[in-house]
């Protein structure tokens, strides 16, 4: 199947509240106010239950591009497509042989994700990815040998509406399984931490500098501001340097616990800030130790233990 590998990084500028007032204190941009956490979203009823036509009709297939991660309340980690929006599975399918047994009015209601012009997330096993041919003649997605889909009802980046659905759709995890509470992205070979946790680890190079659970370096994107909190990495930027998701305090060791705050992204993301700055990892880097994200387009760096960037090259 095609795989595309590059990406450009988006400079569109998207400005966001804040959950919390601490943020800007040793900042000397503007204030803004806070914002309301975002709720889960409850399993949608079945969209034939009631007659009504889906939200949206399928045409020709679409590609996934990119595949990215998402941290949900509800579910956990859950597999989306490059625009953020849920990838499913259906249980009426097969896997071993890959088999797609959604046609006609089901294919309306659940669009076939085509095969091809993708990438697998970041800590995700890219040997997962693979298609199946339809009785139609085209080439769908499959993960883990599960054919993909989007539901027709996700009208926006993040929306669960096809969860459980008549009880045989189900959110892909990121492993291929369904998504569930307990589902987490598989952590690299040889990371030896616990997932959903910060600390810090040591480079020759760089110093002291701030990882993920699984060891994976953090960076911050030079473009983005603390006050008030801006990411403006977006779109194909983020197939390239997924947002680290939300961290417990208790999980964070050796980082100073200043302004620790969880950033409400627009496409439905929450992502970690340390010091107020939005916090990234990146694609490139393939094993724990990896600091190949290091000064890369003199725009991202890694995080020190403040949250200051550490420009050694």
């Amino acid at each position: 199947m095609g795989i595309k590998r590059g990406t450009t990084l988006a400079a569109v500028a998207v400005v966001v509240t804040l959950a919390a007032t601490a943020c800007g204190t040793n900042v000397k941009d503007g204030a803004t106010g806070p914002a309301g956490a975002a709720s889960a979203q409850a399993p949608a009823a079945d969209p034939y239950a009631d007659g009504q036509q889906p939200a949206q009709q399928a045409g020709a297939a679409k590609p996934a591009g990119p595949l990215a991660i998402a941290a949900t309340d509800q579910l956990g980690s859950v597999l989306t497509d490059s625009a953020g929006f849920t990838l499913y599975r259906f249980d009426k399918d097969t896997a071993k042989p890959p088999t797609s047994n959604c046609d006609g009015d089901c294919a309306k209601a659940w669009p076939v994700v085509a095969a091809g012009e993708v990438t697998a997330a970041a800590g995700m096993d890219p040997a997962l990815l693979g298609e199946v041919v339809r009785k139609d003649g085209g080439k769908q997605l499959t993960v883990a040998g599960w054919p993909v889909y989007r539901f027709a009802k996700d009208t926006k980046a993040g929306d669960l509406n096809g969860q459980g659905v008549g009880g045989t759709w189900f959110a892909f995890a990121p492993d291929g399984k369904k998504a569930a509470k307990a589902a987490a992205a598989p952590a690299p070979a040889g990371a030896g931490q616990a997932a959903g946790a910060l600390t810090v680890a040591k480079d020759p190079k760089l110093g002291d500098h701030i990882v993920d659970g699984n060891g994976m370096t953090v960076y911050r994107f030079k473009p983005d501001t603390a006050w008030p909190m801006v990411s403006k990495c977006t779109g194909d930027c983020l197939a390239k340097w997924p947002v680290v998701p939300p961290v417990d305090k208790a999980n964070a060791k050796g980082i100073t616990d200043k302004n620790y705050l969880v950033l409400d992204r627009p496409d439905g993301k929450k992502q970690q800030t340390v010091n107020c700055w939005p916090v990234y990892t990146f694609t490139g880097d393939k094993k724990a130790g990896d600091t190949n994200g290091q000064g890369v387009g003199g725009t991202w760096y890694a995080v020190a233990p403040d949250g200051g960037l550490i420009t050694t090259q």
